[in-house]
């Protein structure tokens, strides 16, 4: 087998680990050594994998790879917020964004190289669509950040939170995207809690429901107007999946314990910052549990939008408020190194 043809073992759950160790005649359990030295230990090489034999790790060398890949490049904010480049093949690139907070660190992950929703408003969008990206190329983002910090320089907090709001459509790559849920939440990879970790999408039906049936994570939909019509101008999958079709279906699930739903809004200057617009939200939401995020647009080149005012995301906060939804504006961050909200779209600078 060439190195280009051979697997990489990130990527892989327990049941896939444990049929690699099968097929090349070794004990069931070995599936569950490789698990603990990929996910808990983090090795980037067979040979630090002591407890397989030697005879076994050149099997596994000889056929696949960790799968492990660094950053090629790096940007950091003034704001302290880090975006990552990553190279993954073909020419292609995609970014990650590491976002410090107090007391937490939450990594924005990619799922796709471009997307295929072609919101208007969305640097990734004005990409178009080039690739999913496979479960290696996904979880080594969450594997490879914080790097190992240089010689002299201060260790980076270890991550809390993912949220899988960057490159792509998370829902459009969920046979990609669930493996990685599973490895981050399961008792044999990083054991997190589902509450760690958000996925956003525009709304992608049935495809929605399925992450809502086999996951516990958090729950983001871009909604960014109630207005059907205004909606479908700025996102064109409000045609294939309306947003009261996706609300409809929310409303069936219970998001009032431990799981959590929140309504991304991003605000434009006249476009849906006026109380009408956040009227036609509140008759949306209706009794459904779910938190409001105002999000300050971030301009992209060849998008005709301006930002809203400061006073203006106040008000439209204190109207959905007063009416009893939660409602709290997003801070915005990395928006100097083109990492904010919409702004990702894997130039190598």
């Amino acid at each position: 087998m060439s190195n280009n043809a051979k697997i990489p073992l990130i990527g892989l759950t327990l049941d896939a680990l444990t049929k690699v160790a099968l097929s090349g005649g070794m004990p069931k359990f070995v599936g569950k050594q490789l698990a603990d030295w990929l996910y808990k230990k983090r090795v980037t090489s067979f040979d630090e994998m002591v407890n397989i034999s030697k005879k076994n790790r050149e099997w596994l060398a000889e056929n696949y790879v960790i799968g492990r890949e660094k950053p090629a490049s790096r940007m950091k904010s003034s704001d302290g917020t880090v975006k990552y480049l990553f190279n993954v093949g073909g020419g292609r690139n995609i970014e990650s964004v590491y976002i410090p907070d107090k007391d937490r660190a939450t990594l924005c992950v990619s799922s796709q190289v471009g997307c295929k929703m072609n919101c208007y408003f969305c640097a990734t969008g004005r990409m178009g669509f080039k690739a999913n990206l496979t479960p290696a190329q996904i979880i080594n983002q969450i594997l490879s950040i914080p790097p190992v910090p240089a010689k002299g320089e201060e260790p980076m907090a270890e991550l809390t939170n993912v949220v899988f709001m960057g490159m792509g459509e998370p829902l459009d790559n969920l046979d990609a995207v669930l493996p990685v849920i599973e490895i981050l939440t399961a008792p044999w990879g990083l054991a997190w809690s589902p509450k760690r970790i958000t996925v956003s999408t525009v709304g992608k039906l049935p495809q929605l429901k399925d992450l809502l049936e086999k996951t516990q994570v958090h729950v983001a939909v871009s909604v960014h107007t109630a207005d059907p019509i205004e909606r479908g101008q700025l996102m064109p999958a409000q045609k294939a999946f309306p947003i009261s079709s996706v609300m409809k279906m929310l409303a069936g699930y219970d998001f009032s314990h431990q799981r959590r739903l929140s309504l991304e809004y991003i605000m434009w200057r006249g476009v849906n910052d006026d109380i009408a617009h956040a009227d036609q939200l509140i008759r949306l939401i209706g009794n459904l549990d779910c938190r409001v995020n105002l999000i300050r647009f971030h301009a992209i080149p060849d998008a005709e939008l301006k930002p809203c005012s400061e006073e203006r995301m106040l008000m439209f906060r204190n109207h959905l408020n007063s009416k009893g939804i939660t409602a709290t504006i997003r801070s915005s961050r990395g928006e100097d190194i083109m990492a904010a909200c919409g702004m990702l779209a894997g130039k190598n600078k």
